[in-house]
Parts: structure tokens; C-alpha cells; sequence
């Protein structure tokens, strides 16, 4: 029985390991796209040959924060007559409609349109509210912002811009913060899972593949493109990453503009944040299966590496980080005997060593953020956080089984995520 349990020390280390090697390559690589972006010039939009713009707002049950939201979009550096947006309210039964109409009154100039839709049309989900939005949108971009999101003036300008300097981009992505991050230490790990996330995932991914994935907001897409494809999938709870891998498999990049920045409102308690991670990985996991014969097929070669991330992150990792935690309960408990315990207790401090620094590499390219306390939350992550989100992964990979395999629950709805004032 000693073999079996050194065997799992062995297996869970060695996938924890090789899988920590690449977020390392991912950090060195994403912290050469920030400097070489540092000295770049931004790129420069044109007004008056500026293509019009469709932004829309999927939004169910977003009084809370909808007219800040509104505000912000419809106060963007860019030609008020080249942009409309289209919020659409869906299948809300808060005061959305009221406040909404309350903002097309107060600005009877722009081009901003309300659709409300009702249980029959709407209430099935963000894909499907992104597709009646689309049916209304005369954009040859769309721009898209999640309800909660307030955008720096410049954003969409930066996006746009960057759109139309190169035929090969589908889309252009930019950055979110958090805008919530200092209200209790949920929010501050939150605050730096999103920024290393940035750094980590797209901006290393970019400068070594030319490989990114669209975030669920503050993006811009080409119109012929989603006609192309048909709109978004409805049964894709990840609309994001499916869209992605739809984007490269027509031959098309996806560009990562850090300087096009939006705030968006975080979860505040464990309880939302355990449903909106929850909601992430059944999503991702959805799209890992749609995809995997890709990995055989030469003319999607470019997102390989993305399906073989996706794959290691939820089934490999989830099931090392499942050895290793039962593992180490049965050999403090005394029911299990490891052999091996040098090597596995070097390699662990390493790892949270590694872990530590190259988080920590990733925030400094914000301003604000190279300071001692974010060490301290990066440690309490590596021990609370990880461990969080392994519930999270089993939770999603049982919800994920529960509906697409046996059929004992629908998908295709509105998940909220609740918002603070």
C-alpha cells in the first residue's frame, strides 16, 4: 500500500509541477509583452473614418448598477454620431426598465436603445440576450460590457483603434480591474487573480503563440464575424471562450490591448463567488468537450495550447490537487505511510516559492500594487484560494455531468451574480 500512496505523491507533484513550469514560462513571456507594449505607441484612431460601433449590454436584474454603467459608456473619447448602444434588459423584474427609460429621456440626442424582453423571448442566458441585441445592431463593430462595468474614457478608442490597424485581428481585448478590491480579503485575492490572470494568461500566451481568449467584457468584434458564425452559442455558459475558439479557427488573432482599461464590481462573498466560479467551470468545461477533437484537426493548430491548457487545468490538475490533499490528511492522520517525503516537501516549498514571486511578478506591471501586504495575500492564496477553487472544480464538473449528461436540469438561464451599491 506504501507503493501506492508514494505513487500518488509522485503522480500529483509532478502534474502540480509541470503545470507551475508554465505558468512560469507564461509570466516570463507575458512581462516581456508588457515591456515591449510600455514602449509602444497607442494606437490612433482616426475621427472622422472612425467605423460606427455597436455597444451592447446584456442586463438582467441590474438596477443596482446599470446607470453608472450607462453613463460611463456614453461618456467615451470617441464620436458620439459613430456609436450607438443597446442595453438589453433581460427579462428583469427590479426597477431596470424604469431607470433605463428615465437615461434615454435624459439624453434624447444619442443613439441609445432599450430592448426588454419578457420570460417567452428572454431569461435564457447572456448568449442568448447578446443574439436578440444583435438582431437591432447596425454596428461593423460590436463592442461588448457586462452590467457591472465602468470603462475608462479611452477604452473603446484603444479597442477600435487597434481593430483597424490590422485585417487579421477578429477581435481586441482589453483589461479589467477590480474596482471593489479593498473591501475584505475575498476581494483583494480577487484583485490579484484577475491582474495575474491578465499578465499570466494573455499577455504570455500572446507574445508566445499570438494566442488569446475573449474575456466576457470590455471587447471588440467584427459584425461579419459573428454573422459568420451564427451568433453566440446559447448553450455556452463560457460565451467567451467558445467565441475565441470559433475566432481562430477562421484564421483570425485576437489582440490584447492593455491600455483600454474597465472596472468591474467583484463578488463579496464567498457565497456569490462560489456560484459565479461555479457558473465559469461548468461553462469552460462545456467548451473543453465541444472542442477536443480540434486537437486533430490542422487548420485549428493555433488553439491547441489553449484545449491542452483547459484539459490539464480541469482534469489533470483538479485530480493532483484531489491526490495531494487526500494523500496528506491519511499521513498526518497515520493511515497512510509516504517513503518519499523529501522530495516531496523540497518540491512543495519551492513551489509555493515560485508561486509567490511570479504572482507577485505579474501585479507590479500595475501601479499600486509592488507592495509587502499583496505577498501576504499572494501566500494566503497559494493556502486558502487554491483550495477554494478545487471545490469550486469538483462543483462545476458534478453540475456539468448532472445537466449535459443525465438532463435533470436546464442551462440555458440567467446566473446572478449580485451586485453592491
Amino acid at each position: 500500500m506504501t507503493n501506492v500512496w508514494n505513487g500518488m505523491v509522485i503522480f500529483s507533484t509532478t502534474i502540480i509541477w509541470t503545470l507551475l513550469l508554465v505558468s512560469i514560462a507564461l509570466v516570463t513571456f507575458g512581462y516581456i509583452y508588457y515591456l515591449k507594449w510600455a514602449k509602444t505607441p497607442l494606437p490612433q484612431l482616426d475621427d472622422q473614418h472612425a467605423p460606427f460601433v455597436t455597444i451592447m449590454v446584456p442586463a438582467h436584474n441590474e438596477g443596482i448598477v446599470i446607470v453608472k454603467t450607462v453613463q460611463a459608456l456614453l461618456n467615451f473619447n470617441y464620436p458620439h454620431d459613430r456609436y450607438e448602444i443597446i442595453v438589453i434588459n433581460d427579462n428583469s423584474d427590479d426597477n431596470s426598465a424604469e431607470l433605463l427609460a428615465n437615461l434615454q429621456k435624459e439624453n434624447p440626442t444619442r443613439n441609445f436603445k432599450v430592448i426588454n424582453t419578457d420570460s417567452v423571448t428572454g431569461g435564457k442566458g447572456k448568449s442568448n440576450a447578446l443574439n436578440i441585441g444583435f438582431k437591432s445592431a447596425i454596428g461593423d463593430v460590436i463592442a461588448i460590457y457586462d452590467a457591472d462595468n465602468t470603462p475608462e474614457p479611452n477604452a473603446l478608442r484603444y479597442l477600435v483603434a487597434e481593430l483597424e490597424q490590422n485585417d487579421e485581428y477578429g477581435a481586441v481585448i482589453g483589461k479589467f480591474r477590480t474596482r471593489n478590491k479593498d473591501v475584505n480579503l475575498l476581494t483583494r485575492f480577487i484583485n490579484v487573480e484577475t491582474l495575474s490572470f491578465q499578465w499570466m494568461a494573455q499577455a504570455g500566451r500572446s507574445q508566445m503563440f499570438k494566442l488569446c481568449t475573449i474575456p466576457g467584457t470590455n471587447f471588440v468584434i467584427r459584425r461579419k464575424i459573428i454573422e459568420e458564425i451564427g451568433g453566440w452559442d446559447e448553450k455556452a455558459l463560457a460565451e467567451d471562450t467558445e467565441i475565441s475558439f470559433r475566432i481562430y479557427k477562421m484564421g483570425y488573432r485576437i489582440k490584447f490591448q492593455p491600455a483600454a482599461v474597465t472596472w468591474e464590481q467583484e463578488p463579496q462573498t464567498v457565497d456569490v463567488w462560489f456560484h459565479q466560479r461555479t457558473r465559469w467551470v461548468k461553462g469552460n468545461i462545456y467548451v473543453i468537450v465541444k472542442n477536443v477533437k480540434l486537437l486533430f484537426d490542422p487548420k485549428a493548430k493555433r488553439i491547441r495550447f489553449d484545449i491542452l491548457y483547459f484539459l490539464s487545468t480541469y482534469f489533470l490538475l483538479l485530480t493532483a490537487l484531489i491526490m495531494s490533499d487526500v494523500t496528506f490528511i491519511m499521513s498526518v492522520s497515520g493511515y497512510a505511510k509516504v517513503t518519499v517525503p523529501g522530495f516531496s516537501n523540497t518540491l512543495w516549498l519551492l513551489a509555493i516559492i515560485l508561486y509567490v514571486v511570479s504572482v507577485f511578478v505579474s501585479i507590479t506591471t500595475e501601479k499600486g500594487e509592488m507592495k509587502w501586504s499583496n505577498i501576504l495575500v499572494i501566500l494566503l492564496m497559494y493556502v486558502i484560494y487554491t483550495q477554494m477553487w478545487l471545490i469550486v472544480a469538483l462543483q462545476g464538473m458534478y453540475l456539468y455531468i448532472k445537466e449535459n449528461v443525465f438532463h435533470l436540469e436546464s442551462a440555458t438561464k440567467w446566473y446572478k451574480t449580485k451586485r453592491y451599491k
